[in-house]
């Protein structure tokens, strides 16, 4: 496992039960927590953080109150993952598994959409991307919110980079059913492979 890591995409507040509430968001958080315990050997309970084997990295919106992306801005969606809001915190069963420099946060400026978490950065300043070639990752598991938007383009983005990235399908929220599907065939035709 040590070339190996999970990307969690999204499983915000504001994605499961807030503004912007996906269908199979709750489902997608149990199973990401089951695929976590199948894969971890050996629990080292501490008072707040949990090790697994292989690293865990959270890629989080991370929005300013006036971002682009928002209506009244004249962007798509409703107001959600504003900075210091319940809506951009990730959901307590995952808390465990956070930490600082493995949580990369995206649309943080008030001028730019990013959807993939390829561009996120954390608090030291380095991208997704650095911190994974750094740990020399090669396979990268992905589980999240939205399926259709920042999960695929994460997921297509850790692709193009040279990444064996496999979806978890079941451990996925989405804004529509029928997008959910189109987005899980495109990227499968792309050689994502789907588990």
């Amino acid at each position: 496992m040590k070339d190996t890591a999970l990307v969690v995409v999204d499983m915000l507040y504001d994605f499961i039960d807030g503004t912007m509430a996906c269908g199979h968001a709750e489902e997608a958080v149990a199973e990401s927590l089951r695929f976590i315990d199948k894969m971890t050997s050996e629990k080292l309970q501490g008072p707040e953080v949990i090790q697994p084997r292989f690293p865990i990295l959270f890629v989080c919106d991370h929005h300013p109150a006036d971002h682009c992306s928002f209506a009244a801005q004249g962007g798509p969606w409703p107001p959600h993952c504003v900075q210091g809001t319940r809506g951009a915190e990730v959901h307590d069963a995952l808390k465990p598994y956070v930490s600082e420099e493995f949580t990369f946060y995206k649309g943080y400026r008030s001028d730019k959409e990013q959807y993939s978490g390829f561009e996120g950065i954390n608090e030291a300043g380095q991208s997704l991307w650095d911190v994974l070639d750094m740990m020399e990752i090669r396979r990268v598991y992905v589980c999240g919110i939205a399926t259709e938007y920042c999960v695929r383009q994460t997921s297509e983005d850790l692709k193009s980079h040279g990444f064996e990235v496999v979806v978890l399908r079941d451990a996925l929220g989405w804004v529509d059913g029928k997008g959910h599907e189109e987005a899980l065939a495109a990227m499968e035709a792309e050689g994502i492979r789907l588990a």
